[in-house]
């Protein structure tokens, strides 16, 4: 398998719209943010659904609230299947793209103006075995999204390949097996030396900590990446309530000066598990995500550099809380309360 990585969103975009143009058979996107402002990609797929290509959209119905009904019937008339994932208190987080049945992007990037600045992680992928794993899971969300076709619900029942190098995580709610909780468990647990996690939202459930915690007593080095701002204050202000909370604990963390939505997960420098996935309540119990696990030494150094990067772009954070209202305190309290039971 080939990998290769793009640490903006703009990047990452140019290279889907790239790889869009030049696929021969099929394109399948599900996206929880495809935004009505994405015209390049409106109109890109509209071309090659009139050439004749298979193209499905899945997009989620909350985090694609923006598209406007003349958008979407102008991508179904063309030829594009277009779908909305809605499901009561669900959300599909997952952000994929799968073309020709070989060539895989996934990772934190959405389709949306709002993100195109931002520092991000996209992987792109490409092989058929790989391929065929990820494009099982989006047969499943196609499935639930109401899709219709056969042919390709046919597809989620097919077997999952092995692959040595890279390992597809297909994260669905309330399936005991393949969850980011027993994967993250598992990964840090087994830990030896070091741990990385760059998060744009930091509001980890009480068990994850409390492995952190027992790695650190093992003697595991912690570091966590967070953007210094984000796209909404409140959310700054409740990662500065958590890092605060665990301030007793010698991890370091990173307060990177840039809009930082990336989802990764360095164990020993040996393995990254790069996808959707935050750091957070819905992710881990809630939402559809994807991610992938790669152990790739070529990969791990690329990323290795650009995660360098993003530190020296980075300063210590600042845990003052004075700046609170009386309605944020009472908030932020709230949610600390939720994440203690968890």
């Amino acid at each position: 398998m080939k990998y290769k990585l793009y640490s903006k969103s703009k990047k990452a975009w140019q290279a889907m719209l790239e790889e869009i143009r030049l696929a021969q058979k099929s394109v399948f996107i599900e996206m929880y943010i495809f935004s009505n402002d994405s015209s390049e990609f409106i109109e890109l797929l509209k071309e090659k659904a009139q050439a004749g290509l298979r193209v499905v959209l899945i997009a989620d119905f909350f985090g694609s609230s923006s598209l406007r009904r003349s958008t979407i019937k102008g991508l179904r008339d063309s030829g594009v299947e277009f779908l909305f994932f809605r499901k009561w208190l669900r959300n599909t987080h997952r952000k994929v793209l799968i073309l020709d049945e070989r060539v895989v992007f996934l990772g934190g990037v959405n389709i949306s103006r709002k993100s195109k600045d931002w520092v991000d992680l996209q992987v792109k992928i490409v092989g058929p075995r790989l391929a065929k794993n990820v494009l099982k899971s989006f047969a499943r969300s196609y499935y639930l999204s109401g899709g219709k076709d056969e042919d390709l619900l046919a597809l989620k029942r097919k077997n999952i390949f092995k692959t040595i190098k890279a390992q597809f995580l297909d994260h669905w709610p309330n399936h005991k097996i393949f969850t980011l909780q027993a994967y993250y468990k598992r990964k840090i647990i087994l830990s030896q030396t070091s741990i990385l996690i760059v998060t744009p939202y930091f509001t980890p459930p009480k068990w994850l900590m409390f492995l952190i915690e027992d790695a650190i007593e093992r003697g595991v080095e912690v570091e966590i990446i967070i953007p210094r701002k984000s796209d909404h204050k409140i959310l700054d202000k409740i990662n500065r309530a958590f890092v605060k909370r665990y301030s007793y604990l010698p991890i370091k963390f990173y307060a990177h000066n840039k809009m930082n939505h990336a989802k990764i997960l360095v164990v020993d420098g040996q393995e990254t598990l790069i996808g959707s996935q935050n750091l957070d309540f819905l992710s881990f119990n809630r939402n559809l995500e994807s991610g992938v696990f790669i152990k790739d030494k070529k990969l791990l150094a690329e990323l290795d550099e650009i995660i360098s990067a993003w530190k020296r772009d980075s300063s210590d954070f600042e845990i003052n809380h004075k700046n609170l209202n009386f309605i944020e305190r009472i908030f932020i309290g709230l949610i600390r309360i939720f994440y203690s039971i968890l």
